[in-house]
């Protein structure tokens, strides 16, 4: 199969002119191993059968005897051989001027506890399943970053080929490397309900080594997959997952952390400016999966189902392109966070720069809610502008100004083109996205 590239080649290339040692992590099946590759000169993979006794050997004996290979070096599946992260670390602390020599991936369902941190040394990078426009779907016309470079940057007129009944198919499919190499819509579905299986049966258990309760661990994720991209407090969820078990507060928690440490479910953060002072903003964490075939797995949902359920397709499409823009982020040392405050007005995502510019994003099904969505930006921006003035108005006890928003743009599914509002407001099919 050929090599697909991957927005994080780019972030790899630039951490090796830094560092000696690159640990790629992230979920089970979203490339990490295969982009590494695409690096090395030298693969050790633990997980080869007619090699793996030998290697696990010297490893245990004389793990610095693999050092001597032609570089650059990829350990796969590194942590069966966890003495190798400190035999890498001290070759980094004993040649501080070398970069790129090694990279480490492994499955997500193992976590080492190594001796040695590898800070200074070993920079870790985190791979996200495909997005739209790495699997080739988005047309990638309009660049988030480049729009943050240019406002001014003209996005009208391009088209979105990414059709509706498409998008049913991708949500429930995933942005799984291995679906790009096998034949079939049906069994590319097969991937994510395998994936999903492996997780609550094996993976939840594998992680650490403490047996869990298999059932618990699926009940737990068909409550996350219901309350996909919203802000349900954790007694909602443990409500559910309490309903039909026996399980304690304390043993959920343990279960939902293991399954973030697998790269399975991830909580964004609230955006907390306090731009109307007695206005309570809801600090509640969006509740997603890092893919959001995961969650419809867990459901049991199949693309025909969305023809009869708009309103569940609309929280597994914003789940989605939050996975995009977590990708987007973590390439460009961006944060994405979410605003929710107490009487209505919210962002369905803020995509924060390191260097303060941000945009306020809404996430919408349908072209007939983008009025509403451009409404609810504009809002922002003038209660921004109002808190601003009120701000430096009071001369004796001045406040905190806070930077209007950088860009206001609606991500919508079905958009036939992009286009700009006449108050600014940036429209963009989900299928002419790009970083």
């Amino acid at each position: 199969m050929d090599y697909f590239p991957r927005l994080v080649d780019k972030e790899l290339d630039n951490r090796i002119k830094a560092f000696n040692a690159i640990n790629i992590v992230g979920p089970k099946g979203c490339g990490k191993t295969r982009t590494a590759k695409e690096r090395c000169k030298t693969v050790i993979e633990f997980q080869d059968e007619e090699r793996r006794e030998g290697y696990l050997n010297i490893a245990q004996t004389a793990p610095s005897l693999f050092l001597k290979n032609e570089k650059p070096i990829l350990f796969d599946e590194w942590q069966d051989a966890p003495k190798i992260w400190g035999t890498i670390r001290k070759d980094c602390d004993d040649n501080p001027q070398a970069t790129g020599q090694y990279f480490l991936t492994g499955s997500s369902s193992k976590k080492i506890n190594t001796p040695h941190t590898g800070t200074g040394r070993i920079s870790e990078v985190t791979m996200f399943p495909m997005t739209l426009f790495e699997t080739k779907e988005s047309s990638g016309t309009i660049s988030l970053s480049k729009l943050f470079e240019d406002k001014n940057l003209n996005i009208d007129g391009n088209k979105n080929n990414v059709a509706l009944e498409d998008l049913f198919y991708i949500v429930c499919r995933g942005g799984w490397p291995r679906c790009l190499a096998i034949e079939g819509k049906d069994a590319k579905l097969q991937i994510a309900a395998d994936y999903y299986e492996q997780i609550y049966k094996k993976d939840i258990s594998a992680i650490d080594g403490v047996k869990r309760n298999p059932e618990w661990a699926r009940t737990i994720l068909w409550s996350y997959a219901r309350n996909m991209a919203t802000l349900a407090k954790k007694s909602v969820l443990f409500a559910d997952a309490s309903a039909s078990n026996n399980i304690s507060e304390v043993t959920f928690s343990s279960y939902i952390e293991a399954l973030e440490n697998l790269f399975v479910i991830k909580d964004i953060d609230a955006w907390t400016p306090q731009i109307r002072s007695k206005t309570a903003i809801r600090s509640a964490r969006k509740h997603i999966f890092i893919d959001p075939s995961i969650g419809l797995a867990a459901l049991g949902i199949k693309p025909e189902y969305f023809y009869k359920d708009l309103d569940l397709f609309g929280h597994a499409f914003e789940n989605m392109v939050l996975r995009d823009l977590l990708a987007y982020a973590q390439i460009h040392g961006a944060r994405l966070m979410h605003y929710c405050d107490d009487i209505g007005l919210e962002s369905d995502a803020v995509y924060q720069l390191a260097d303060g510019r941000y945009a306020l994003i809404e996430i919408k099904t349908g072209e007939n809610s983008i009025p509403s969505a451009e409404k609810n930006l504009l809002k922002f921006g003038e209660l921004i502008e109002k808190h601003n003035t009120a701000t430096l108005a009071d001369k004796e006890h001045p406040g905190v100004l806070y930077r209007k928003p950088d860009l206001l743009i609606v991500i919508c599914a079905t958009a036939s083109m992009a286009y700009t509002t006449s108050s600014g407001v940036k429209v963009i099919p989900f299928g002419c996205l790009r970083d």
